[in-house]
């Protein structure tokens, strides 16, 4: 318990020293108070509440009731240092996921997974800054404002779980909370220089959280976890998934040696996205040489070709009935929150005169939905070009496969970039759509101090793969860097 306080805080394997839980409660309050006015990850605090909580851990342990082993057995995060992304439910804290119609929603209870985090011990600290409806790839709204990176205030911090990714990779907290329906988690995750997991589908509950996913995109929204070190993923992986747990491997040995790599440099040149950087190119290449002559693993360069069609796979999808045969629910429906109708035009209008109340991509994207609505033609062929491309992975991966892919096609961009390319998150959202699991891993800062980082995916329930793949590229590597002083 100490040793994960101890080392969630930055100090490191070599030092391990007990320490009171509201020592460490304490001290991550502390840098919250130094840093977050000026990355604005976590939007409202409960420290009273943590400080209460921390000190029952203290009690619980001076009474020595149970031996170090049962404790860690059954609180296995007994005092972590814990930060939500808004959009989920934690008891007695907002839940508007950034939208000005729900700025008064107070969450009565906890998400399924927030619970679960809580009855193992963790102990919340906040929660934090998302994009408008969980839409975006840039944490902005109208009720929080916008999130800065750690690395560099002028860039993003990604979405939609954005401010979880600042608040972790700026050693605000230890563990966090994410979710992800086109890359929510792992973008965040590589533009802030940590790691972040996308579970299989199905495996982690979603309850809980606003918006929920509807029809065709409950098969593609994941609860997964956030944090510094890789070591810390298939914890909480276990602690979040509660029974669903049973449907991963995670206590398998992994030999990596033994496993076959498969990489790709880019989507194969799609005219939407923009060209991948060199510096993240070098930085994969580094990574095969190394598995290559180091690892003496097999590494394979490989060229699927419709990888290029990344976006409309995701965009078809997502506009598809679920089995259920219920349709998605429409953004600008979401916008009203169910109840006020809005005029995307009209909105539009009002943004340019600084009225409106909603962000320029939410408006965007409730303009565009309409064009990108359900087309059972253009279904139909997509999915076709889903299922062979799905097929082509799997035969591929197998259940001792592991393939190499871009986060994203640049690092951090800085604020509104995005807006100017709006389809680069397609890096990311098709493994959603393929329903493979994918684990975020840091490589290092670029020359400009910006994380660089790397996608490993395995076939479904190969979680274990991507998960021990991340503590040997986190070794070789070095993870997380500290962005230095603010």
């Amino acid at each position: 318990m100490s040793f994960l306080f101890l080392k969630g805080f930055g100090v490191g394997t070599e030092k391990f020293t007990m320490v009171k839980c509201i020592d460490v409660v304490q001290a991550y309050i502390n840098r919250i108070k130094d840093v977050n006015p000026m990355i604005n990850g976590i939007v409202k605090y409960r420290f009273e509440e943590a400080m209460k909580e921390a000190h029952a851990v203290d009690q619980k342990l001076a009474e020595k009731q149970e031996d170090e082993a049962t404790l860690e057995n059954k609180w296995p995060f007994l005092g972590v240092p814990l930060t939500v992304k808004e959009a989920f439910q934690l008891q007695g804290m907002p839940n508007s996921s950034g939208l000005m119609n729900r700025r008064d929603a107070i969450s009565k209870t906890d998400a399924t997974v927030v619970a679960l985090l809580k009855e193992a011990g963790a102990i919340p600290l906040g929660i934090t800054n998302c994009s408008e409806l969980c839409m975006w790839y840039e944490s902005s709204n109208k009720i929080y404002g916008r999130s800065n990176n750690p690395y560099d205030l002028q860039h993003i911090v990604g979405g939609s779980s954005g401010g979880e990714g600042c608040t972790l990779a700026a050693a605000c907290s230890v563990i966090g909370v994410g979710s992800d329906i086109g890359g929510s988690i792992r973008m965040p995750a590589f533009f802030n220089g940590i790691f972040g997991h996308k579970p299989s589908p199905g495996v982690v509950p979603n309850k809980g959280q606003f918006p929920m996913a509807v029809g065709g995109q409950e098969l593609f929204q994941c609860t997964g976890p956030m944090c510094r070190y890789a070591e810390d993923l298939a914890p909480m992986l276990k602690v979040m998934a509660g029974p669903g747990i049973k449907r991963l491997k995670l206590d398998t040995k992994v030999h990596l040696k033994d496993l076959k790599f498969y990489w790709m440099e880019h989507d194969g040149g799609s005219f939407l996205m923009s060209k991948v950087d060199q510096d993240l190119i070098l930085a994969q290449k580094k990574v095969v040489v190394h598995l290559e002559t180091i690892l003496g693993a097999s590494v394979q360069h490989v060229k699927l070709k419709k990888m290029k069609y990344s976006f409309q796979l995701w965009i078809t999808m997502m506009s598809a009935k679920g089995h259920d045969g219920k349709e998605p629910l429409k953004f600008v429906d979401l916008l009203g929150d169910h109840g006020k109708h809005v005029n995307p035009l009209w909105e539009l209008i009002k943004w340019c005169l600084g009225l409106s109340v909603y962000t320029i991509p939410s408006i965007g994207l409730a303009l565009l939905e309409e064009k990108l609505k359900y087309n059972n033609e253009k279904y139909q062929k997509f999915k076709a070009v889903e299922e062979s491309l799905r097929k082509e992975l799997l035969e591929m991966l197998g259940d001792d496969g592991v393939f190499l892919y871009p986060s994203h096609p640049t690092v951090a961009p800085k604020h509104h970039v995005p807006l100017t390319r709006p389809f680069n998150f397609a890096y990311t959202g098709v493994f959603n759509a393929l329903g493979l699991p994918v684990t975020q891993c840091p490589l290092g800062l670029n020359v400009k101090g910006l994380p660089l980082g790397i996608q490993v995916v395995a076939g479904p329930f190969n979680d274990h793969l991507t998960l021990a793949v991340a503590q040997y590229l986190e070794k070789t590597f070095g993870g997380w860097v500290c962005p230095g002083k603010f």
